[in-house]
C-alpha cells in the first residue's frame, strides 16, 4: 500500500507513525480532518496481522469519526489511534504513557479516548504526558462503562428508528434481533433490546459471555459464523468491521441490518447490494455515534443527563438519511456519506 496515495483516496489530513524500543510502542495516528475542529477519535490495541492492516483499520476509522461529528453537526474533526499489540499481555504504563508523548506533540490536533482493547487505566497513563484525552478517572464517561452503554443506547435507539421505516412502528415487541458480538455494548444492546420485548439470537467466540445472554435475556445461541445469516427482522453487527461484502449480502436473511460495529461495509460500493435486496441498512457512522456524541457534550460541559439526551439526536439523524436516500434513489451508506461531506463542505 502506498500511503500517501490512501491518503488522497480518504481525503486524510495526517497519519503519524510512532515508535519507541524501550516501551515497545508501534501505534499509527490518523487524523482525517480537522476542518470543523479538533479530531475526536478513541485509542484501539490490536494484534494486527500486518503493519498495513493496521494503518488502513486507522485512515477508515479516523474518516468515520470525521463523518459522525459533521452529520451530527458537532464541531469537531475525525481522527484514530491504533496500537499494534496484545491488550491481554502486551500493555504497560510506559508504552500509553509514550502515546501520550506523541499525541502532545501534535498540540491539540487529535484528543484521543478510550476503545477497543484499551481502558480508563490506559487513558490515566496517557493523561499524565498530555491534556488531550478523555475518559480519564473521575469523568461521567469513565464511569461505569457510561460511554459502552451510551453507545449501545446509541444503536437501540437507531434500531427502533429503522424499524419504524420499514414496518411503520418504532416498537419492537416480537421482532427478532439476531445480536452479533457480546462485548461490553452488545450485551448492554441486548439488555434494551430485551426490556423491549425483542426475541435475541446471539453469537460470541466467548463461551461465557453467550451463556450470560442466554440465562439474563433467554436468547438463542447461533454459531460465530452463522450469525449473520440467522433468519431475522435485524441483524445487529456489534463485531469487527467488514461483515458486509459480495459474498456475506446474498446469504442475509433480515430486513434490517443495524449495529455497533464500526465500518460494516466490506467497500462502500457493498451498500449497493444491500439496497439491491431491499434491506434497510443503518450507516454505521450514523448509528453507532453514541460515544462521539456523549464526547462532545462532555468536553462543553454537560451534565449526565445532557449526555444522555444527545444520544437520541441519532433517531431525528436517521430519520434525515432514510428520507434524503429515498427522495434520491440512492443506498443510505450513500446518503449518509453525502450529508456528511455537504457539512464538511459549508464548513
Amino acid at each position: 500500500m502506498l500511503v500517501l496515495e490512501e491518503m488522497e483516496r480518504l481525503s486524510l489530513e495526517q497519519v503519524v507513525f510512532c515508535q519507541d524500543r524501550a516501551s515497545g510502542l508501534r501505534a499509527v495516528i490518523a487524523v482525517h480532518s480537522t476542518r470543523l475542529g479538533p479530531a475526536l477519535g478513541g485509542c484501539r490495541m490490536r494484534p494486527y496481522a500486518t503493519e498495513q492492516e493496521a494503518v488502513i483499520d486507522a485512515m477508515r476509522l479516523a474518516r468515520g469519526m470525521t463523518y459522525k461529528s459533521a452529520v451530527f453537526g458537532l464541531g469537531y474533526g475525525g481522527g484514530k489511534a491504533v496500537i499494534i499489540g496484545d491488550p491481554a499481555k502486551d500493555k504497560s504504563a510506559e508504552l500509553f504513557r509514550t502515546l501520550g508523548r506523541y499525541i502532545g506533540y501534535m498540540n491539540g490536533r487529535y484528543i484521543t479516548g478510550v476503545d477497543l482493547g484499551t481502558s480508563v487505566a490506559d487513558m490515566n497513563e496517557i493523561a499524565k504526558e498530555t491534556i488531550y484525552v478523555t475518559d480519564t478517572p473521575g469523568s461521567v464517561m469513565a464511569t461505569n462503562d457510561f460511554t459502552a452503554d451510551m453507545t449501545a443506547y446509541g444503536v437501540y435507539i437507531g434500531i427502533k428508528a429503522s424499524a419504524n421505516a420499514v414496518y411503520g412502528s418504532h416498537a419492537l415487541l416480537g421482532r427478532t434481533v439476531a445480536v452479533q458480538g457480546l462485548g461490553k455494548v452488545g450485551l448492554r444492546l441486548c439488555r434494551y433490546l430485551h426490556e423491549a420485548g425483542a426475541k435475541l439470537i446471539v453469537a460470541d467466540p466467548d463461551a461465557q459471555r453467550v451463556k450470560l445472554a442466554v440465562a439474563a435475556y433467554g436468547a438463542a445461541v447461533s454459531e460465530p459464523e452463522r450469525i449473520a445469516f440467522a433468519s431475522c427482522d435485524i441483524f445487529a453487527p456489534c463485531a469487527l468491521g467488514g461483515i458486509l461484502n459480495e459474498a456475506t449480502i446474498p446469504q442475509l436473511d433480515c430486513r434490517i441490518v443495524a449495529g455497533a460495529a464500526n465500518n460494516q461495509l466490506g467497500e462502500e460500493w457493498h451498500g449497493e447490494l444491500l439496497q439491491e435486496r431491499d434491506i434497510l441498512y443503518a450507516p454505521d457512522f450514523v448509528i453507532n455515534a453514541g460515544g462521539m456524541l456523549i464526547t462532545a457534550r462532555e468536553i462543553q460541559g454537560g451534565s449526565e443527563a445532557d449526555m444522555r439526551r444527545s444520544v437520541e439526536a441519532i433517531d431525528r439523524v436517521l430519520r434525515t438519511v432514510y428520507r434524503f436516500a429515498r427522495q434520491t434513489g440512492i443506498a443510505t451508506s450513500d446518503a449518509a456519506g453525502y450529508l456528511a461531506e455537504r457539512n464538511l463542505a459549508r464548513a
